[in-house]
């Protein structure tokens, strides 16, 4: 018994495969707990990412931040994003990670084409361990560094695909599932700043067109231009962005446009220039009066002579100018190659433009239009005062002669004082036939209805800040300027002293039984208080009329009055 029990007496003793499971278990628990701890930092990682690409609204600041956030987040050694233009083109690319002189020696940026472009029609993930191996990669360029594993990922804004993020050669071997997961959330989080910032970016445009409309109307109406349309092309290149604005206007031959004036890259070329056929595009806006986009090689192709295929322009926005006494014309602005397209926003902000920018070409006619009337009217005040102190004197100096004839005591002298009265008296009578009388001519001729509405308007504007934006419809001329300009000058009157609007927009709708003039607004004030006792006249005013006013919302006047039978505007 004491023999059995020896070896438990010598020590205890355990197998040497339980202690290795329980190695490899607590090895397992190490590097699960490690990865834990890795996912936690990239989590941050992304985090961090998020926050720095959602601070600033400066569009081209915040594609160069996602591109380094993208990069150190994924942990690539080349990282970039490319910009889908409206063409399905690639309009911009910001990259990062590549040497300079590499980038100079490579020389233009990508056009969106091989892997680039498969990302572009199928906006999905693309993941590769080696690129070269995808039968969709076009290669490199020359002096391009190699590049082995690749990954790609959409970024979306305002619904639509806005670019792509690109990535290659991970840093710690080809790129995994879970980098993709972070280049996409990350892509999520992009294409939410991107869209805040294109609406920054577009709320700001559309205050510089406002105060860039309101500087030409004033500039305008304050200064005589020879061709107010060469001042509306300049300022049209500089908001547009645009490298050449080109006039064209219907030449004398049927289906053909000819380029009246230009300016920007190329515009020596341009002048003189003519669409030998109809232009697809420039003649389509010219029939039809709608805006359009579309591209300077289409207009090239349809033999624009001299031949400028060699200006390097891409895309155009074209957009109708009919104003003044000119016939219409189409405005077409155009960019180079290398640049970005047009976007639709760019385009109804240059038509909006064109409108208003006829508005003050027609208010500056107009007003040309009145000084020279009271210029003309001045001479003729100036001609009959002239007149009467020249005359007075005739007959002053005849009579003198006459007397002093009838006491000369050479026969001579009498005789040659007598004829010498004689022609004066011929040059009194040339001088009340060739010189005009006041009220011997024509009565002058009202001013025309759509003149004055015009000037009112341009006085609102001046008063408001900002141009008036008008709709008119009906044969305006025709109707009893006593019908409309009253109303249309207090309303505006009004609106200025106490809606605080931020904008507002006429229509006169000239109709043959009846006229309607409204005014619409937008601002905080509200008229029916500080101003009831003014709006309770107009009423009174349209109902003496047989006409009714009405306030809609607090932010809309319609002053609608029947047109008298036989009336027109010179009544």
């Amino acid at each position: 018994m004491s023999e059995r029990n020896a070896p438990e007496r010598a020590g205890l003793t355990f197998p040497d495969q339980p202690r290795m499971e329980l190695d490899q278990l607590l090895a397992q628990l190490v590097e699960r707990a490690q990865e834990v701890m890795g996912a936690q930092g990239r989590l941050r990682g992304l985090l961090r990412a998020t926050q720095t690409i959602t601070t600033g609204l400066a569009l081209p600041s915040l594609l160069r931040r996602i591109v380094e956030a993208a990069r150190e987040l994924v942990g690539a050694r080349y990282a970039a994003l490319g910009v889908i233009g409206p063409d399905g083109r690639l309009t911009e690319f910001v990259h990062t990670g590549m040497d300079p002189d590499a980038v100079e020696r490579i020389g233009g940026l990508p056009e969106g084409k091989g892997l680039l472009g498969a990302v572009i029609e199928d906006p999905r993930p693309i993941r590769l361990t080696r690129l070269q191996d995808d039968p969709r990669s076009s290669g490199f360029p020359a002096g391009h560094p190699p590049m082995t594993s690749f990954l790609g990922v959409p970024i979306q804004a305002r619904g639509s695909v806005f670019g792509n993020l690109y990535f290659a050669d991970g840093e710690r071997g080809p790129f995994s599932a879970e980098d993709e997961q972070l280049a996409l959330a990350l892509a999520a989080a992009a294409g939410s700043a991107i869209e805040n910032a294109r609406l920054y970016e577009t709320a700001r445009n559309q205050q510089e067109w406002l105060r860039a409309s309101a500087a030409l109307t004033r500039e305008l109406l304050a200064a005589e231009t020879a061709d107010p349309l060469e001042r509306v092309v300049d300022y049209l290149r500089e908001l547009a962005s645009a490298d050449l604005v080109a006039v064209f206007r219907p030449a004398e031959e049927g289906g053909r446009a000819r380029i009246g004036y230009a300016a920007g890259s190329g515009a020596g070329e341009l002048a003189g220039g003519e669409l030998t056929a109809e232009s697809a595009v420039v003649g389509a806006v010219l029939a039809s009066g709608e805006p359009k986009l579309g591209t300077w090689p289409d207009e090239a192709a349809q033999g624009l002579t001299p031949s400028t295929a060699d200006l390097n322009l891409d895309a155009v926005l074209l957009v109708p100018f009919v104003g003044g006494d000119q016939p219409p014309a189409v405005l077409a602005a155009a960019r180079l190659t290398s640049r970005a397209a047009f976007g639709e926003d760019e385009l109804e902000m240059a038509a909006w433009f064109a409108d208003q920018a006829a508005v003050a070409v027609e208010l500056a006619q107009a007003r040309a239009e009145r000084e020279a009337a009271a210029l003309h009217d001045e001479r003729d005040r100036i001609a009959a005062g002239l007149q009467r102190e020249i005359l007075q004197r005739l007959y002053s100096t005849g009579l003198s002669l006459q007397t002093t004839a009838g006491l000369a005591r050479s026969p001579v002298v009498a005789t040659r004082l007598r004829e010498t009265v004689a022609e004066l008296d011929d040059i009194i009578a040339q001088a009340h036939s060739t010189v005009f009388q006041p009220g011997d001519g024509p009565p002058r001729s009202p001013e025309p209805v759509r003149d004055q509405v015009l000037r009112v308007l341009a006085e609102a504007g001046e008063a408001l800040g900002f141009p008036v934006s008008t709709q008119l419809a009906g044969k305006l001329d025709e109707v009893r300027s006593d019908a409309v300009v009253p109303f249309l000058d207090e309303a505006l009157r009004l609106v200025a002293r106490h809606a605080s609007a931020q904008s507002v927009e006429v229509g006169i709708q000239a109709e043959p039984a009846r006229t309607t003039v409204t005014v619409r607004y937008e601002g905080s004030g509200d008229l029916a208080g500080p101003a009831a006792a003014e709006l309770a006249a107009l009423a009174e005013q349209a109902n003496r009329r047989g006409g009714t006013l009405t306030a809609a919302g607090g932010s809309r006047l319609v002053w609608s009055v029947p047109r008298p039978e036989g009336s027109s505007a010179g009544d």
